[in-house]
């Protein structure tokens, strides 16, 4: 499993998997063919998280599993653009923290924001993202952020598809902690 724990960082226990959750998303989720990922890689399977995201059910059952992962002192949840505004919109539901919206870049009008809602400077952000591959969305995020002043330290995820033991944020400092890895959903396929 790639589930890095950092020990500065109070660690979430990692939990048990949910082999009815990965068989879910999976049976959902994954779609074969060619596709192109975000960091220009191509890959011959996609977990298309939309299919998840918009199935209230399973949105609800991954977010429940990432409160065992949110560190303890979290105030904002930040949701990147866009997958991961629906699971940190549910996961600020469940836990009553304020939710953030991190664009992918400022908007050109109006308040000129990143990231929309409450203002970080100071404050301890959990990223909430869809699906981490390589981290590159995350990685701009959290780069964008820090210079707000925002206090970065996690990203949680429902599905870390990244190589198993591998951290791709590690050049950030941030710590992957994810629901599902792409291990095990490819366990539940046998």
């Amino acid at each position: 499993m790639a589930r890095v724990i950092d020990a500065t960082h109070d660690p979430a226990p990692a939990p048990t998997a949910d082999p009815s959750l990965a068989a879910d998303i999976d049976a959902l989720c994954r779609l074969t063919g060619t596709f192109t990922l975000r960091s220009g890689q191509v890959a011959s399977e996609y977990f298309d998280k939309y299919l998840f995201e918009s199935d209230p059910a399973l949105l609800t059952r991954v977010a429940r599993r990432m409160l065992d992962l949110l560190p303890e002192d979290t105030e904002l949840l930040g949701g990147l653009e866009l997958g991961g505004v629906p699971i940190a919109t549910m996961v600020s539901s469940l836990t009553g923290r304020p939710a953030l919206f991190v664009r992918k870049a400022a908007k050109e009008y109006g308040t000129c924001k990143l990231a929309e809602g409450p203002d970080v400077a100071g404050r301890r952000v959990t990223l909430i993202e869809d699906v981490i591959t390589t981290g590159g969305a995350v990685r701009d995020a959290t780069r964008a952020l820090r210079e707000a002043g925002a206090v970065v330290e996690v990203v949680v995820c429902a599905i870390d598809r990244s190589p198993a033991g591998e951290n791709p944020l590690a050049d950030v400092g941030l710590e992957v902690r994810p629901v599902l890895t792409k291990a095990e959903l490819d366990a539940v396929r046998g």
